[in-house]
């Protein structure tokens, strides 16, 4: 393993597109360690096994329900798979799970970046200038705070971009990822609803 590529580095470029560890270890040396990079090549090249999967049509899947402790919150999640089998797969139940406790506990607003509204961001970017603004910071330097606040708060709101509850170091598409290398179909989150009393419910898709 070359000094500046660790073996966890490796393990995790894996877990996000099952690609070989040979090649996992060759893309991460190609980008000097950019793990986002990595990815990018080895979609170019053919060898995610993820992104291989990710056009093909999930019709079947099932719909999830989830009470939080106290009863004060609760979640219901669709989840689409290829085949009926992968959907009564325990794994894949696990996983719907996991995804509605997520949801409890973080509250996003959408599944995907890409179902994010433009005139939510620039809602959001106009409040984040104003802010930014009141600070009197140089322009170079404020335009910086203000896409990394911005993107913060994308992240915060959008379920797949969200950090697992249980693992700082995953994301939530990450732990899809590798539910669809394991269990060889594509899988799709396709939306939900939480549910907090005294709270309008929140619809994601």
């Amino acid at each position: 393993m070359s000094d500046n590529i660790s073996a966890a580095l490796v393990k995790e470029l894996r877990g996000k597109t099952s690609a070989p560890l040979l090649d996992c270890k060759k893309a991460l040396e190609e980008t000097n360690g950019d793990i986002e990079k990595a990815v990018e090549i080895l979609k170019i090249k053919g060898l995610s096994k993820v992104d291989k999967k990710s056009g093909r049509d999930t019709l079947e899947g099932l719909v999830f329900s989830y009470i939080h402790a106290g009863g004060k919150i609760g979640v219901m999640l669709e989840i689409n798979c290829e085949t009926d089998f992968v959907a009564r797969n325990q794994e894949f139940q696990d996983f719907a799970k996991e995804i509605c406790m997520q949801i409890a506990a973080s509250a996003p607003q959408f599944v995907s970046s890409d179902k994010i509204p433009g005139s939510f961001v620039e809602d959001e970017r106009r409040i984040i200038t104003a802010q930014v603004e009141e600070q009197g910071k140089k322009p170079e330097v404020a335009e910086k705070m203000i896409e990394g606040k911005l993107n913060k708060i994308l992240e915060e709101v959008c379920l797949l971009d969200q950090i697992y509850i249980r693992d700082s170091k995953l994301k939530i598409k990450d732990l899809l990822n590798q539910l669809i290398a394991k269990l060889g179909e594509n899988i799709h989150i396709s939306r939900f609803t939480r549910f907090q009393v005294g709270e309008t419910s929140q619809d994601g898709e």
